[in-house]
């Protein structure tokens, strides 16, 4: 960490950054034909790396994520071990909250808690009512622009955000929750402050996805964790209508701004049930959980989006034979074109990192285009 420390983010420009030499993410991303299917994983920078819990030892999580020159080392880390074909910015999606004015612990064994939760509508007054997202979230611009430099075009680098659904889950609950009961009272006993509330996440978060790009993010990632909560009919009320809201006004901005379209992903976990709506919601890909066959999202979703996903993580801890034949079976599933490989969720931090290893290869393997 001596040598990267010495990094001044601040006098790195978002531009001249080195040229690309694998786009095979981007390519997939966009339904072009590829040499080889792209694997990445949901945190791939992550506590099942040796060397990830070295650089964070003693560090308060948050305070990581304010550090661009850790955030960096954290996304180089897994690049260093395994010939991925796209990397992901160290940061964490409640920075958004913490944006607004929300206080936030991360605390071991338990997870991010806030100690002061949203309680009552009358609550939303305690939220700034604008937010300067240069201002509150500068140092994810200066981690992106720092890693584009570092990264040398080895890969494309992925930026990311919450959506609004599952940002205001914990904004509600103060933390993690297997029923989200609380937040989920507010969408029936409060219908009006929660589209308040889901509209505010939605303003800051399109400023937010922008500004990754603008600081050298080459595509973007909506995580709604915790779509599988909600029904398909609140699913349609109070998710799908903001992450298209999302995708179109990031991509009219981007215009606006003169700066490139990215290719965007959603990932609504567990919500095969609105696979059709999100295959048609403006996102180019579709992220999807390990709970449906690929044959089967592939017929419902046609040729309308690329798919990413979907290995159960926890197939990772198979034998690295097994993972081979799960992988095998699973580019089958999918096919070749429109298709990137990746975990149907994040990866746990018990798991052996030989095992994530042999996930990788075996994607590589099994989808080599030979050459004629």
């Amino acid at each position: 960490m001596t040598e990267m420390s010495m990094e001044q983010p601040e006098h790195l420009l978002p531009e001249c950054f080195p040229p690309l030499h694998n786009d095979t993410f981007l390519r997939a991303a966009r339904g072009e034909e590829c040499n080889h299917v792209p694997v990445w994983c949901m945190r791939q920078a992550g506590r099942y790396l040796p060397e990830f819990r070295e650089t964070r030892a003693g560090q308060d999580f948050f305070a990581s994520c304010r550090s661009p020159e850790i955030c960096c080392e954290l996304t180089l880390q897994p690049l260093r071990r395994f010939p991925l074909d796209a990397a992901i910015i160290f940061s964490d999606i409640l920075v958004i909250p913490q944006a607004l004015g929300m206080e936030i612990r991360m605390e071991p064994g338990r997870g991010p808690v806030f100690p002061e939760p949203l309680q009552t509508p009358q609550d939303l007054h305690k939220l700034r009512s604008s937010v300067d997202v240069s201002e509150e979230l500068g140092y994810v611009f200066h981690a992106i622009t720092l890693t584009r430099h570092k990264i040398e075009g080895k890969v494309p680098l992925i930026g990311f955000t919450g959506a609004p659904w599952t940002l205001m889950t914990y904004m509600i609950e103060g933390g993690g929750s297997n029923t989200m009961s609380k937040a989920k009272r507010w969408l029936y006993q409060h219908p009006s402050a929660s589209h308040q509330l889901l509209k505010q996440l939605t303003d800051v978060i399109v400023e937010y996805l922008v500004g990754q790009v603008a600081a050298g993010a080459q595509a973007l990632q909506v995580f709604e964790s915790h779509a599988g909560c909600l029904g398909p009919q609140q699913f349609s009320d109070f998710s799908l209508p903001y992450l298209r809201d999302i995708s179109r006004r990031v991509k009219h901005k981007l215009k606006a701004e003169g700066l490139d379209q990215v290719p965007m992903i959603v990932f609504a976990k567990d919500a095969h049930y609105a696979l059709e709506d999100l295959s048609q919601s403006g996102y180019e890909v579709v992220g999807l959980d390990w709970t449906i066959r690929p044959q089967e999202a592939r017929e419902r979703t046609g040729k309308r989006v690329t798919l990413q996903g979907n290995m159960d993580p926890c197939a990772l801890y198979a034998s690295k034979e097994d993972i081979e034949k799960t992988v095998k079976k699973m580019i089958e599933g999918f096919g070749q074109r429109g298709y990137i490989a990746n975990l149907g969720h994040g990866l746990y931090p018990d798991m052996d990192p030989d095992h994530v290893g042999a996930f990788i290869s075996a994607v590589h393997k099994y989808s080599q285009q030979k050459e004629n």
